[in-house]
């Protein structure tokens, strides 16, 4: 059996520089389903993704895949001939279907009986025969939005296809794929190379490709063009603003880059930095270069598909070209600062925010007043955190917003300096938005923080009040961010806030009947559902998170301290048994349907050893956990729990709780209740035991 490298091109024109990775890396993935599918191993995998080609190298495929034994079962042997002795029509049904007479079947015992089958010799499938149906189920499977077709033909995809490689070694002419027959024969650059390429053999195709005025690897393309921009930055004494989306998207639009540096006039500079850098990252797809302090200069380096002859030129159109978009951040910075960012606010008013919730202004308002009242339980300046509130969206209806939509909060900041506004009102402006991605920078301040969890906790506690929390990957107000922002914000910051009275509110501050009565309660169990993603990197399992959850603990600090200190529990050697007793304990006081709850222990009715010393134990832990309970040291608590383990053990091995006599069966009942009292105070570790205890 031999085996040889497999070789898949796809060649197209200009593919969609947002989704050429995610393409390579399907059609990856897909090829290699498939022949998996059809029982054709192989050994290493390389994918390949480059403007107008995707491609995928594999190495060793076999040119056939092994014989297959496979059992075929048909009707039970009762029913496979009919009263004269003939096949049933079951069987005969059976064997025709496989290929074979009745006459070819045999008897096999199985589980549920004798019945009918047969032992099949599948020949393996043949690479040769079956790679462009292989091909042809992976290229129809990838994850494409929206399909075009071209000419006269029916065949689709993301764009018109012109040539498809599809060699097995030096094999090639596998049949047509995507309507095309496949072959040996490439391109390479479209300027540098643009005569077909043969291939001779599948191996040789990133060598061919590279010779061709080709980086076919997307992460080489990625990583040459890091590096030639940060030469090129340096060579102008400073240090380009790599910005990882960025480069894959630049990587995305060359075959061969060549990193050149431009210049624009330092009169721009006077422009806020932010609104060039956006200028330049997202319109020109340009590396802004700074200086050693982080202050922008008036450079940048532009990536370049061709090997000009004369860089200079290229050099000079790219100047050309960011010029205008350069003035017009500037000219709407100056127009934006002839009017304050207060007088835009009532404008606020023309923009719908939500149907049902009203517009811009109206949810302003709201903020405002949620702002001060969270800014008081923070201890944070009330007064600025409602003036912070209150412009926070205004530069929403600005020119340079309206051009930069990545300035919202940042060109607000600039105009409420400029304004005369105090400097924690504009910091809260720009940073209310704060954080803007899992583990990005948290807001600062406390006006800031204040500003930042009102505006979330409003638009959680309105979109669900509506009835339109997310569902399924659906979720157009960011709900989920937002939850794990308000979380994360209360958590790093050691907040002592409750969330469900920040919930309560929020919910106060619309008018009634506009969201739900039961709108908190599904904010709450949303957001507390998030949690666990925060704890993923700390290898938190979630039993520890379930055990938390079941404290009834609602001021999400607090509820970091307890999940840390029951996770560092977990690791005692006590916690396995106690975990356990626990939810022995849960599960007898859950049985115990009739049992009073408001009974205490009564020390008379405790009879045996066993149960007094544990009654005391429980006691004396419970007098030693006042402290440590009041300034929430969770892990002391539990260090202090973790003694009961000897004396609750014994309790069991030497005490019947279900006695004859209620009196002590009631009295020995309200004796566990204490027990698990205490672990509740913290969390309900029975649900850190694996198995079930009665």
């Amino acid at each position: 059996m031999s085996q040889q490298s497999l070789l898949l091109e796809i060649g197209c024109e200009e593919l969609p520089s947002s989704s050429l990775e995610q393409l390579g890396v399907a059609l990856h993935e897909q090829l290699i389903a498939k022949l998996a599918e059809k029982g054709l191993s192989h050994g290493e995998t390389h994918w390949f993704a480059a403007p107008r080609r995707l491609a995928v190298l594999i190495d060793d495929l076999i040119d056939q895949a092994p014989d297959e034994s496979r059992e075929a079962l048909g009707p039970p042997l009762a029913q496979a001939r009919d009263d004269e002795g003939n096949w049933s029509r079951a069987a005969q049904g059976f064997a025709s279907k496989l290929g074979v007479t009745a006459d070819d079947l045999e008897i096999i015992d199985t589980p549920k009986g004798q019945r009918l089958g047969i032992q099949q010799i599948v020949t393996g499938a043949k690479s040769s025969e079956c790679l462009s149906e292989v091909v042809s189920s992976a290229v129809t499977a990838l994850p494409i939005a929206k399909r075009m077709r071209w000419g006269a033909s029916r065949r689709e995809f993301v764009r018109p296809v012109h040539w498809i490689v599809l060699m097995h070694g030096k094999q090639f002419g596998f049949g047509d794929v995507l309507g095309i027959a496949s072959g040996n024969t490439s391109r390479g650059h479209r300027f540098h190379a643009p005569d077909p390429i043969t291939i001779e053999s599948a191996g040789d195709y990133q060598r061919l490709m590279r010779d061709a005025w080709v980086i076919a690897d997307f992460a080489e393309r990625c990583e040459l063009i890091r590096e030639q921009v940060k030469a090129a930055a340096l060579a102008l004494g400073g240090e380009a603003l790599i910005d990882d989306d960025l480069l894959g998207e630049v990587a995305s639009l060359v075959e061969w880059p060549v990193a050149l540096a431009g210049s624009f006039d330092t009169a721009f500079l006077e422009v806020p930095a932010e609104a060039l850098i956006s200028s330049m990252q997202s319109h020109q797809k340009y590396f802004p270069v700074v200086d050693e302090n982080g202050s922008l200069m008036p450079n940048f380096v532009t990536v370049s598909n061709i090997e000009s002859r004369d860089p200079s030129q290229v050099v000079a159109g790219n100047e050309r070209v960011i010029r205008p978009r350069l003035a017009d951040a500037a000219f709407f910075f100056e127009q934006d600062r002839q009017s304050t960012l207060a007088s835009r606010v009532d404008r606020l008013g023309a923009v719908v925010f939500q149907k049902q919730l009203g517009s811009l202004l109206d949810k302003t308002q709201r903020v405002q007043r949620l702002a001060g009242k969270l800014a008081t339980l923070t201890a944070a300046d009330q007064a600025l955190a409602e003036r912070a509130a209150e412009l926070c969206k205004a530069d929403l209806v600005s020119d340079m917003v309206l051009e930069f939509s990545d300035m919202q909060g940042i060109a607000g900041a600039y105009y409420a300096r400029n304004d005369g506004e105090d400097s924690a009102v504009a910091d809260a402006i720009a940073q209310h938005y704060w954080p803007s991605q899992a583990g990005s920078e948290l807001p600062v301040g406390g006006v800031a923080v204040a500003v930042a969890l009102a505006d979330r906790l409003d638009t959680l506690m309105g979109i669900f009040g509506i009835g339109q929390p997310p569902t399924g990957s659906k979720d157009p107000f960011a709900l989920r961010r937002a939850s794990i922002a308000v979380l994360r914000i209360i958590i790093e910051k050691e907040l002592t806030l409750d969330l469900r009275e920040c919930l309560d509110l929020a919910g106060a501050g619309f008018a009634e009947g506009v969201i739900s009565d039961d709108a908190a309660d599904a904010v709450f169990d949303y957001m507390l559902d998030r949690l666990p993603a925060l704890y993923e990197n700390d290898a938190i399992p979630i039993e520890v998170f379930r055990a938390v959850r079941g404290s009834g603990s609602s001021k999400p600090a607090d509820f970091d301290r307890r999940v840390r200190a029951v996770h560092a529990f977990g690791h005692r050697p006590e916690a396995e048994a106690l975990a356990a007793a626990n939810k022995r304990v849960s599960n007898i006081l859950a049985k115990a349907s009739d049992r009073d709850e408001g009974l205490g222990v009564s020390a008379n009715l405790l009879l045996e050893p066993q149960e007094k010393e544990l009654n005391d134990a429980v006691s004396a832990a419970a007098k030693d956990n006042v402290d440590a309970l009041a300034t929430a040291d969770y892990a002391t608590a539990l260090a202090r729990l973790a003694t009961l383990r000897e004396p609750v053990d014994a309790f069991f091995d030497g005490v019947m709780v279900n006695a004859e006599d209620p009196a002590l069966k009631a009295n020995r009942l309200a004796l566990l209740a204490k027990l698990r009292e205490q672990f509740m105070l913290i969390a309900d570790i029975s649900q850190l035991a694996g198995g079930k205890s009665e």
